[in-house]
């Protein structure tokens, strides 16, 4: 959000352009050139891709565990039926 602009009741907003936070560190002043060096190394080193699928393997391993301990874990059933006490 760069602006923001009342008249009466309507409010009118103007954005900047969409950008990465990799991209809006590297605009700015108050990051160190080394910071920006060392950003730019890390972020050549990136897949998205392949931490996409890191992503969904590990999403389904969970699902997997929790679906097999959810089973494992059922409730024993009651004996009888529970009963209310009434008052005379």
């Amino acid at each position: 959000l760069v602006s923001k602009v009342r008249n009466g009741a309507k409010v009118t907003k103007k954005y900047d352009t969409a950008a990465t936070p990799f991209q809006r560190a590297s605009r700015h002043d108050a990051v160190t050139q080394d910071a920006k060096t060392l950003m730019s190394e890390k972020y050549e080193d990136l897949n998205p891709a392949a931490i996409q699928r890191q992503i969904q393997a590990l999403t389904s391993e969970l699902l997997t565990l929790t679906i097999s301990k959810a089973a494992a874990r059922q409730k024993p059933g009651l004996a009888e039926p529970a009963t209310r006490a009434f008052s005379n």
